[in-house]
């Protein structure tokens, strides 16, 4: 799949059952679930050194964020299943996170996703989107995105995280790591330099 320059990739763990949305989606192929959860760090890379760098949803992360008409895929490419457009799609940021309601009716190909979903084949989501604002804590290495510029997709995903989310992840952990690493290894070398001053 070809990942956008500025678009992320995030997958968590997302238990499909009805709910309250189904009373306004009518159908046989109802699916629900949660794309991301608000304010529950969760983990977004692990280096081999063991260094672990964590990221959080702000519960007023989606205030303003462009949701127009998400669409929802498997594995974040090819076929879309269900979109906001044609109203077989509904997104609601609640208290818990961003929780989606889909009709997977409409087609041959959307109710094989059904089918799988039902079945507990696929029991994971993720999301597409872009970040307007962040920030960083160093002391628990954990990125907070307190803006989404903009919410591409929705989908339901076989792996909790596929190579295009950990490839994006990457990016983001390697920068604060290595940056992290240099200023302790500058705070070394000035201590040498005091020290064999004296």
């Amino acid at each position: 799949m070809p990942i956008k320059k500025e678009r992320e990739y995030r997958t968590l763990a997302a238990p499909l059952t009805a709910g309250a949305a189904e009373k306004r989606i009518q159908t046989d192929f109802y699916v629900e679930g949660y794309a991301t959860t608000f304010n529950v760090p969760y983990l977004l890379y692990e280096f081999e050194d063991g260094t672990k760098y964590y990221e959080r949803i702000d519960a007023h992360a989606l205030d303003g964020a462009d949701m127009s008409d998400v669409i929802m895929q498997y594995d974040h490419e090819g076929r879309v299943f269900a979109r906001q457009s044609n109203k077989t799609l509904i997104l609601e940021p609640d208290t818990k996170g961003l929780m989606i309601a889909a009709d997977l009716g409409r087609t041959d190909l959307a109710r094989g996703l059904y089918q799988d979903i039902e079945a507990g084949m696929i029991t994971k989501m993720s999301w597409a989107f872009t970040v307007a604002e962040e920030s960083y804590e160093r002391a628990t290495h954990t990125r907070t995105i307190l803006k989404i510029k903009k919410v591409y997709d929705v989908s339901a995903v076989s792996i909790p995280a596929n190579g295009d989310t950990e490839i994006s992840a990457r990016a983001f952990a390697h920068r604060s790591y290595e940056q992290e690493r240099q200023e302790l290894l500058q705070r070394r070398i000035n201590l040498l330099k005091i020290m064999a001053s004296l």
